[in-house]
């Protein structure tokens, strides 16, 4: 029994003296730093929402109204082969009037479109506007250029973050730096949405509502690196 009490207590020493070993040394002069790279990329998508709100008493009715209204504005939009369309959000509710009493119905059907060519999404919407209203429109940059921008900016962060790591080096005196850790993140800020004048839907066969001006703006794209350095002496 002597000699298993001995085995074990070696065993467990032998235990403690792994753990200790697996503990790492500590760590000195560490200095948490951040750069960031930053580039303004020309917006070269739009997106525009387009409706049709239609009332009347008999839901039935309305329904084939508004139904008919989009359908032919999706019609009209596949004329465009560098405009991408297709259906939004579809919606029904009551109107009331004074005293909570039920007057009628209310439709509203959506479309929504996306291009790159800028003139064929602004002579669409005009096209469109003659029976439907303009609801918003917003200008991005295409996923595949800020995916491309980003790959390139998040060289010129790490870049940017081994200046800063060397510049607090020298001011600590050290002989050089070693790099503990590294995260990188990626940013995006789209301008606001611009404003339009929204015309209100008119009568079939209505002619055309002049097309508007589109200026994309542009947009920022920002890649930041973060981390840890230790400074050794």
């Amino acid at each position: 029994m002597g000699g298993l009490r001995w085995l074990y207590l070696a065993a467990s020493l032998a235990l403690a003296g792994n753990v200790l070993a697996a503990d790492p040394a500590p760590r000195y002069n560490t200095v948490e730093l951040q750069a960031e790279a930053q580039r303004e990329l020309a917006n070269d998508t739009v997106t525009a929402n387009l409706y049709v709100e239609l009332n009347d008493a008999n839901p039935a009715a309305l329904a084939v109204a508004v139904n008919k209204a989009a359908n032919e504005a999706l019609r009209e939009a596949r004329e465009y082969p560098g405009v991408r369309v297709r259906s939004g959000n579809n919606q029904t509710y009551p109107v009331y009037a004074k005293g909570n009493v039920q007057q009628g119905w209310r439709a509203r059907a959506e479309i929504r479109i996306e291009s790159k060519d800028f003139e064929a999404a602004s002579r669409l919407i005009g096209k469109l506007q003659a029976g439907m209203q303009l609801g918003s429109t917003a200008f991005s940059v295409s996923p595949e250029a800020r995916r491309q921008a980003e790959n390139e900016l998040i060289a010129e962060a790490i870049a940017a973050f081994k200046v800063r790591a060397d510049i607090v080096r020298r001011a600590l005196g050290g002989r050089s730096y070693k790099i503990q850790r590294l995260n990188v993140s990626t940013g995006y800020s789209a301008p606001p949405p611009p404003r339009f004048a929204v015309a209100r839907a008119m009568a079939a066969g209505a002619p055309e509502v002049a097309a508007p001006n589109f200026e994309g703006g542009v947009s920022m794209v920002t890649v930041t690196v973060g981390g840890a350095i230790e400074v050794l002496d």
